[in-house]
C-alpha cells in the first residue's frame, strides 16, 4: 500500500504527528481492560503517571489542549477538556483518533509561513510557563506522545512481572 503524505511543512508536523498517535496505538493494542486500571507506580506523586489509563487520558487531554491553544491563537474560543478515564483501551484508540482529526481541522487554514513566529507577543503562553509558535508547540506535541509511549512500554513490562 502506498502511504500519502500531505504537503508541506504543515502537511509534516501532521503527519508525524498522526505516526507518533499511530505507535502510541499500537503499543496499547494489547492492553487488557484489567491492565489499563492497574496502577503501576504507587510512589509517583504525578496523577497522570500511574497506570495506564492514567497517562492515556493526560494524552488525549493534552493532544485536544494543544489544538486548543493554536485555536485561541486565532481568536476562537474554546474550552480545555477534562481528563477522561475510559474503561477499555478501544476507547483510547477512539479519543486518539479525535485527536489527530480535531488537530487536522486547526490546521485547516494554516499555511507553512504561519507555523514559525518570532515575536513572543504573537505566541502560545502555555499553561505551565512556556512560550510556542505553532510549529513549536506541535513538536512539543508529537514527542509528548513519544514521551508517553516509552512510559507505557516501560509499564507494559513492569505489568508482565506482576502476572
Amino acid at each position: 500500500m502506498t502511504k500519502t503524505y500531505r504537503q508541506g511543512a504543515v502537511g509534516a508536523l501532521l503527519d508525524e504527528y498522526e505516526r507518533a498517535i499511530n505507535d502510541l496505538q499500537k503499543t496499547i493494542a494489547n492492553i487488557s481492560d484489567n491492565e489499563l486500571i492497574t496502577i503501576v507506580d504507587d510512589k509517583t506523586t504525578d496523577t497522570n503517571c500511574k497506570s495506564v489509563q492514567t497517562i492515556l487520558a493526560h494524552v488525549v487531554s493534552a493532544g485536544f489542549a494543544y489544538a486548543i491553544d493554536i485555536r485561541h491563537l486565532f481568536g476562537e474560543k474554546e474550552n480545555y477538556p477534562d481528563d477522561l478515564l475510559r474503561l477499555t483501551v478501544n476507547d483510547y484508540h477512539k479519543d486518539l483518533n479525535s485527536v489527530i482529526i480535531f488537530t487536522a481541522e486547526t490546521f485547516k487554514n494554516i499555511q507553512d509561513n504561519q507555523l514559525e513566529q518570532f515575536d513572543n507577543n504573537k505566541k502560545i503562553n502555555t499553561s505551565w510557563g512556556q512560550v510556542y509558535d505553532i510549529e513549536q508547540i506541535t513538536e512539543h506535541a508529537i514527542v509528548h506522545v513519544l514521551r508517553h509511549r516509552r512510559q507505557i512500554e516501560k509499564f507494559k513490562i513492569k505489568l508482565s512481572e506482576q502476572k
